[in-house]
């Protein structure tokens, strides 16, 4: 090959080094990177926005459960104390009724207690046993008898049916004509007295 062939082989070679760079389909996508690192915006910003609202969607169901939680508590306390109320408000109605019932029971008894009463004077050591049981049982269930005897007069627990003048200036009972009942502490039937002026305990 002679020198000047080698030279024109050369020259054609650098020729085609020196021509148009092809385009290779790496440039686009290079250049996208660039541009979305320039801009400061990529995949993961969206990622992180998307967090927070889930965080904050989640935070509000939290505060939201709790409110209810609340709630339902103080529901549930106030129903527990209306059935306390209820309970004890029954229970009271139930004791008021067996107090009337026991009652209406040792009021009913009174007869028969004035009877016994009434026989005793006449025949107390045949009669005194048996009026002390029947008054004993009595008693173990509320009954009490009014000690009013030489006590001031007390309209609350004593009818007058008669009236002496004496010396003093209070109204006192004489004599108890017919005994009187207390029941758990009220009333259940005044006694029927004799009073006088004088002095009480005299």
């Amino acid at each position: 090959m002679t020198d000047q062939h080698a030279d024109d082989e050369r020259g054609s070679e650098i020729e085609d080094y020196t021509g148009e760079v092809p385009r290779s389909s790496a440039a686009p996508a290079a250049a996208a990177n660039a541009a979305d690192a320039g801009s400061g915006l990529g995949d993961g910003d969206v990622a992180d926005v998307d967090d927070v609202d889930e965080l904050a969607s989640s935070i509000f169901d939290v505060a939201a459960l709790i409110a209810e939680r609340d709630a339902m508590k103080d529901l549930a306390m106030r129903v527990q104390a209306d059935f306390e109320n209820y309970k004890r408000r029954i229970a009271t109605q139930h004791a008021a009724e067996v107090d009337r019932a026991t009652g209406r029971l040792a009021e009913a008894l009174l007869p028969v207690l004035d009877a016994a009463e009434a026989a005793y004077i006449q025949h107390p050591e045949e009669v005194g046993p048996l009026l002390n049981v029947l008054l004993g049982e009595l008693r173990k269930h509320g009954l009490e008898t009014l000690d009013i005897e030489d006590q001031p007069f007390d309209p609350e627990v004593a009818d007058a049916v008669a009236h002496e003048p004496g010396e003093g200036h209070e109204v006192v009972v004489a004599e108890v004509l017919r005994s009187g009942y207390r029941w758990r502490g009220k009333t259940l039937r005044p006694a029927m007295v004799r009073t006088k002026e004088g002095t009480a305990g005299v």
